[in-house]
Formats: C-alpha cells, sequence, structure tokens
C-alpha cells in the first residue's frame, strides 16, 4: 500500500450552500490543474491537529483547476465539519489527499437510477452531471428535510428525469419502494444519504430483487463492538509482526508499531485506509467492499475489520 503525497493547495472561496451547508472551492497555488477525478470519487482533507476528513467532490471532472466539496455542519460533530465551518476561511493554505472513488458510476449501464438524501447530493450532483452531459439515460430523486436545507439545488434542472422530495411538504420521507418499482430492473442504482435513506434504499431494493445496487455511507453500519481471538498481522514489506490482542482494533495496533498508515474515518466508511491482503481471511466490518470483494478476500478496510483466523499477511 502506497501512502498518497499529499497535495498543498489554497482555499479560494467559501460559499453558503443552503442551512448548514457551505461549499469549499479549493485550487492549487498557481492555478495548474489538479489531479483527474471522476464521478463519486472523494478527498481527504487535512485539517488541524492531525485531523483528517474525507468529503466528496461535486465540481465537474472536466473542470481541472479547482475542486469543489460541500460540507454539512453535523450536530454531533467530531471536529472536522465543525472546525471547517467555524475556522476555515478563504485564502488559507491546506492539505489534502489525491481523488480516491469506491462509489464508480457503472460505464456499461444502459440507465443510471440516482438517489440523493441532504448532504448525499454531493457525490450523486456530479454524478448526474455526467450522464447528463454524455446524452445517458437517468433519474434522479434528490431529497432533503425541507428545501432550506437541500443544497446545489439551482445545479438540479426541472428535467423528466430528476425529481424533488420535501419532508415538510410531502408529510414524510419518500416512497423509496415505489420509486424504485417504477424504474427498470436491470439498471444501476446509487444512493447516499443518510443512515434511514439507505437502509430503506437496501431494504426496497432487496424486495424487488435489484441486482446492481451501490451505496455510500456518511456513516457505518452498526457491526457491534469487536471481538474475536487475538491473532498476529505480519507486514510484507515492514518485515516486522504484529500482534493484535482481543477486542483491539488493527489500525490502533499498527499505528502503536508505528506503520504510518492513511486514515480518516476510522468507521470503515470512505477507503482510506485501505490495505492489500496476501495471506489469511480478513473479518471484513465496513460499508465500502461489496459482497464479491469481500468474498475474494484481496483488501479490507484496517480501521474497523480484523481476523477470522490466527494470521494475517498484509502488503505493508
Amino acid at each position: 500500500m502506497s501512502v498518497p503525497v499529499p497535495i498543498p493547495v489554497r482555499v479560494q472561496g467559501m460559499r453558503f450552500e443552503a442551512r448548514n451547508v457551505v461549499s469549499v472551492e479549493l485550487m492549487l497555488p498557481d492555478g495548474s490543474e489538479l489531479p483527474a477525478f471522476t464521478p463519486g470519487a472523494h478527498i481527504d482533507l487535512h485539517l488541524q491537529d492531525g485531523l483528517k476528513r474525507s468529503y466528496s467532490i461535486c465540481s465537474e471532472p472536466g473542470q481541472r483547476d479547482r475542486y469543489v466539496v460541500g460540507v454539512l455542519h453535523e450536530r454531533n460533530s467530531r471536529g472536522g465539519s465543525a472546525y471547517i465551518h467555524e475556522k476555515l476561511r478563504p485564502g488559507q493554505q491546506m492539505l489534502i489527499d489525491p481523488p480516491r472513488n469506491h462509489f464508480q458510476l457503472e460505464a456499461s449501464a444502459e440507465h443510471s437510477v440516482l438517489i440523493a438524501g441532504g448532504i448525499g447530493i454531493t457525490p450523486i450532483l456530479c454524478m448526474y452531471e455526467d450522464l447528463m452531459r454524455q446524452g445517458r439515460r437517468v433519474n434522479l430523486l434528490y431529497a432533503a428535510r425541507s428545501r432550506p436545507e437541500a443544497a446545489f439545488l439551482s445545479r438540479v434542472p426541472a428535467a423528466d428525469g430528476s425529481q424533488l422530495h420535501f419532508d415538510d411538504e410531502h408529510g414524510g420521507p419518500p416512497d423509496l419502494s415505489r420509486f424504485l418499482a417504477a424504474m427498470p430492473a436491470s439498471a444501476h442504482f446509487y444512493c447516499c444519504g443518510p443512515k434511514p435513506m439507505i437502509d430503506a434504499f437496501e431494504a426496497a431494493a432487496a424486495g424487488l430483487n435489484l441486482a446492481h445496487c451501490h451505496v455510500e455511507r456518511f456513516s457505518a453500519k452498526d457491526a457491534g463492538p469487536v471481538r474475536g481471538k487475538a491473532y498476529e498481522v505480519t507486514l510484507a514489506r515492514a518485515g516486522i509482526t504484529v500482534a493484535v490482542s482481543s477486542g483491539a482494533r488493527l489500525l490502533d495496533c499498527l499505528l502503536d508499531a508505528g506503520i504510518d498508515i492513511p486514515h480518516s474515518c476510522r468507521e470503515g466508511v470512505w477507503g482510506s485506509c485501505e490495505t492489500r491482503v496476501l495471506q489469511g481471511t480478513p473479518e471484513h466490518r465496513d460499508s465500502v467492499l461489496s459482497d464479491s470483494e469481500k468474498a475474494a478476500n484481496n483488501c479490507m478496510m484496517v480501521c474497523v475489520s480484523g481476523s477470522l483466523g490466527a494470521n494475517l499477511v498484509l502488503d505493508l
């Protein structure tokens, strides 16, 4: 696993987008091109005191001179969104990690259906605009609790394929089963938003036997406390073995051993800590990898996952 080289950028501007939502525009100091990205990608922002947080890029992929991210001021912020809303200002310098994407559009899909809830519009909007620009078949459902809380509304056209839903105007959240049932079953379905929406989407999709479903979570599934027996992890490139005691987190043990491994969410959501598995069987507890990727057992998210056996060998 290679450690990403941070990119120094300048906060070019900040804009109020909705209640408790600001967008942050980031550029290289000399205005040159940033690394390319694909719709659904996110970047890690290095904030204060070693704090790192991941945010989806919502600017157009073809606009290489800047990245724009949208940030909701979380009620129970763990420091990231509070710092951005209360302390970050235009003109400041900061570091970001290059874009990564665990929420890729399927290029071969004949029809794509996009569902966004609240700040979940950030990766979905980028996907929608890209598909529209290509003339691809796409439907969008954008839901929020109210219009004042819906960011980037001006970028959602009043087109036949797009729907807006505001809970306070419709008497509650959208009926996802009804919405999905009206779409071709062969479509690829994408959902990003708060946990209740994603849970409802997954339940509705399962009830309709939809085969091609993709989600991106902002908070982890409830996997319960870390359990299991103690095990050892051999780091192939470092040439050392790290002991992980029962109930301990693998990431903490790696950091304690002096291994510099990228990480941000510590919840198995953003994929910053993805690590290649050379031997052994991981206990996957993340919300990033698909079922088929987990079954392949060739990579894992070390911030939440562990080992089913007594030994793991990692590409570290």
